[in-house]
């Protein structure tokens, strides 16, 4: 049995039906993302992999789990399985590589969101934070720093994220220390990413990001698509008006 990168995502159809993630949905789209499987014809397993994040479905598949897209330099990733069965094998492949975690989905709908309420955080954000839409000049900084990188990371270049991404950031005498930005893009909506450079958290800025790039994708028919890493991600995205639906297994690879 062998690894096979698909040149048609679009295979992957039957085995990913009904997992609601926009990461997957990107790549199934032919927007952004890799895929992989046992067969390209008929796969009995599939992995998907965009940015960070690896999600596997079908029947668990060793080879799978242990693939590593040829060229990619990080040696960390989260992976997600579709039932405890893939969950068993990455256990079982990767041991005590692999750190099971808690992640949070988050309902994708636009029920909650209040304009106004929205417009009253965005402007709310205080001096010496400014809010400014990410622009060729931040885009750069954002990139320079690796606590910001991925706010952008998952574009080819400046004129990429221009054409397919939205962001926001918050800015402190020119200097970027907070942002909300498009981690991945997919047929109708973004994934939002959102980082805050330690010494400014917990005072405002995110959130104020939040709001901002929210009302923008609103603007725009885009649905902004959340999926919280942690309890403290799920407050912020209650405060912007989303709801959370259900936990979820992730395992972090580190030496993948």
């Amino acid at each position: 049995m062998s690894v096979v990168e698909l040149k048609d995502p679009s295979v992957l159809h039957t085995l990913f039906d009904g997992w609601d993630e926009t990461m997957i949905w990107s790549c199934l789209g032919g927007v952004m993302g890799k895929a992989y499987a046992d067969d390209s014809i008929v796969p009995s397993s599939g992995q998907i992999i965009l940015g960070d994040f690896s999600f596997f479905s079908g029947v668990p598949n060793e080879e799978l789990i242990r693939n590593k897209p040829k060229g990619r330099e990080s040696d960390f990733i989260i992976m997600v399985p579709r039932n405890e069965a893939w969950a068993e094998k990455i256990e079982e492949v990767w041991q005590a590589k692999a750190k099971k975690v808690i992640r949070y989905a988050i309902k994708k709908s636009d029920k909650g969101f209040q304009k106004e309420n929205l417009e009253k955080i965005a402007n709310g954000l205080t001096e010496p934070f400014t809010l400014h839409m990410i622009n060729e000049e931040i885009y750069h900084k954002i990139m320079a720093e690796s606590w910001s990188r991925d706010l952008c990371s998952q574009f080819e270049d400046y004129e990429d994220y221009n054409a397919r991404g939205l962001g926001v950031a918050s800015l402190i005498h020119g200097q970027v220390v907070s942002g909300a930005s498009s981690y991945s893009v997919y047929p109708g909506g973004i994934e939002i990413e959102i980082d805050t450079k330690s010494e400014y958290r917990r005072r405002g800025a995110a959130l104020a990001c939040g709001a901002r790039l929210i009302l923008e994708c609103l603007k725009r028919g885009l649905y902004p698509s959340w999926d919280a890493q942690n309890p403290g991600s799920v407050a912020l995205a209650k405060k912007l008006g989303y709801e959370p639906d259900h936990e979820y297994i992730a395992y972090e690879i580190r030496g993948y």
